[in-house]
């Protein structure tokens, strides 16, 4: 199994809402069971992600930071 995910969303630079229109957008083109990742340096965007992840009712697998100092990444498991 590999440690890497299925889609990478760079959302980096961009500012509430996009981050979450970005990744919804792109979300579909990962597999069911896959993996996608979204970085983001937004603010909003943990609680924005974890919303999402709720309301969409896909399964959010943590987040951690990204070298570079600025933002986050997102690791989100499609379940459907």
């Amino acid at each position: 199994m590999s440690d890497e995910p299925d889609l990478v969303v760079d959302a980096l630079g961009r500012h509430c809402p996009l981050p979450i229109i970005d990744l919804a957008k792109r979300f579909a083109d990962a597999p069911v069971g896959g993996t996608v990742e979204l970085l983001a340096d937004d603010p909003a965007a943990p609680a924005d992600v974890a919303a999402w992840c709720r309301l969409r009712k896909q399964q959010l697998l943590g987040a951690r930071d990204l070298p570079t100092g600025t933002g986050q990444a997102f690791l989100i498991r499609r379940t459907h």
